[in-house]
């Protein structure tokens, strides 16, 4: 995640009662109004939420309709549920479920190695590389045909500046985040950013991880010991918030999906937790130092962050990533995030050294309140990709992780992209 060389580590409710003769005279003269409704509601064209009974349109019959007794004929009427993409995804099997909040990675030059997966559901594919192919656009149009149900696909890189970009020679280059923080402006920032945004999103690549709102003042080159250094716009938390929020601002101009990232902050941390078990800054100190360049992409409508894998004193003994103190009760519930959460790289050491499995990991981190896992490059990554799913599809089959978990992580796959499963 962090060396230039390297990769970045990333119901329908029952009808009431019906309770005399009379009632059941007036509901029987809607009954075909109502029925119709009802196929509207759940047929098999795009599914409609049904008005209710008092909506206009839906009038009750005159109390002289004929009547009928109980034993005659008693109208057992429900009220259809409106469509959600969650009601929607409970019908779907947990192993398509699983799929979906992995992200494979695959070297930029030969992305057709991982069509299996895509083809399986994969919510998304990782590349890796530092010159992508010119034909890189239509290589990975030809992927996206192979996902089920065309439901979309994210297809994310590391698009950050200086020496951490994966394809600098098809969409132009950025310095690193620390100069553009020393002499842009964040106007500046944004305009640039999105006219490289633009040549990513034509080259279909629509998630770049980035940017990295880390506090980190020190100018150094990242390295084993220092995951941010120059990929910090500044050591000034004011600086980061609005450059970070620029950065952001300029994707979204080009049509590519921001992942703000390392939450909740990487600056001054002891090590580099891809090489390594590293701690970040008290939590005490990151509260007021490291948070609020997260509160302020919040707020201007950050739609992915990234957890970091560093621990957090204060924050438990686990990684941030696999923490539901950082994730569930810090991102989601203190600040009010509702986007969608990725864990930086399931592979890095630090995940190992606290005692686990990437398969391990990713039940772990669907368990905190991430909603997609990513791991690297290396190895044999289907094989990986289909452990890591039946882990998760295991879990929840033995109520280790609850179901309901795995669909909302599955929700906020689907709507960072804006799909409608209801359309």
């Amino acid at each position: 995640m962090n060396l230039p060389s390297s990769p970045d580590r990333r119901s329908a409710t029952a009808a009431p009662r019906i309770s005399s003769p009379a009632w059941n005279a007036r509901r029987l003269g809607t009954a075909t109004a109502v029925t119709a409704m009802l196929l509207a509601g759940c047929g098999t064209g795009s599914p409609k939420a049904a008005p209710h009974s008092s909506s206009p349109g839906v009038t009750p019959a005159p109390s002289t309709a004929p009547s009928h007794s109980r034993s005659s004929f008693t109208p057992f009427l429900t009220t259809p549920t409106a469509c959600t993409n969650s009601s929607k995804l409970a019908g779907w099997s947990n192993r398509r479920l699983a799929m979906l909040t992995v992200a494979v990675p695959v070297s930029e030059t030969s992305v057709s190695d991982v069509t299996s997966e895509v083809s399986a559901g994969a919510g998304g594919v990782l590349l890796f590389g530092s010159k992508a192919p010119s034909d890189l656009g239509s290589r990975l149009t030809t992927l996206k045909t192979h996902v089920p149900g065309h439901l979309g696909l994210l297809v994310m890189t590391d698009e950050e500046g200086g020496g951490i970009q994966r394809m600098a020679n098809l969409v132009g280059s950025l310095p690193w985040a620390a100069n553009m923080g020393k002499n842009w402006t964040p106007a500046q920032i944004q305009q640039n950013v999105t006219k490289v945004a633009t040549r990513m999103a034509a080259a279909q690549v629509n998630m770049d991880l980035a940017p990295v709102v880390d506090v980190d003042g020190r100018n150094v080159a990242p390295s084993k010991t220092n995951p941010d250094g120059w990929r910090s716009f500044s050591g000034n938390t004011s600086v980061v918030s609005k450059d970070g929020v620029a950065y952001m601002n300029g994707l979204r101009a080009g049509h590519v999906i921001p992942v703000v990232k390392h939450f909740p902050g990487l600056g001054g941390s002891s090590y580099n937790s891809d090489f390594g078990p590293a701690r970040t800054l008290p939590w005490s100190t990151l509260q007021k130092v490291a948070v609020p360049p997260f509160t302020a992409a919040i707020k201007a409508g950050a739609p992915a962050i990234m957890v970091s894998n560093n621990i957090v004193p204060g924050l438990g003994t686990n990684p941030a990533s696999l923490s539901p103190t950082a994730i569930t009760s810090e991102l989601r519930g203190k600040l009010g995030f509702k986007g969608l959460v990725v864990t930086d790289s399931l592979s890095a050491k630090a995940i190992s050294a606290a005692g686990f499995t990437v398969p391990t990991a990713a039940v772990q981190a669907l368990r905190s309140g991430a909603d997609m896992v990513m791991f690297d490059l290396g190895g044999n990554v289907s094989s990986q990709t289909s452990s890591i799913a039946t882990a998760i599809t295991s879990a929840v089959s033995g109520g280790h992780l609850a179901r309901s978990r795995l669909i909302d992580a599955a929700g906020h796959v689907l709507a960072v992209r804006h799909v409608n499963l209801c359309s």
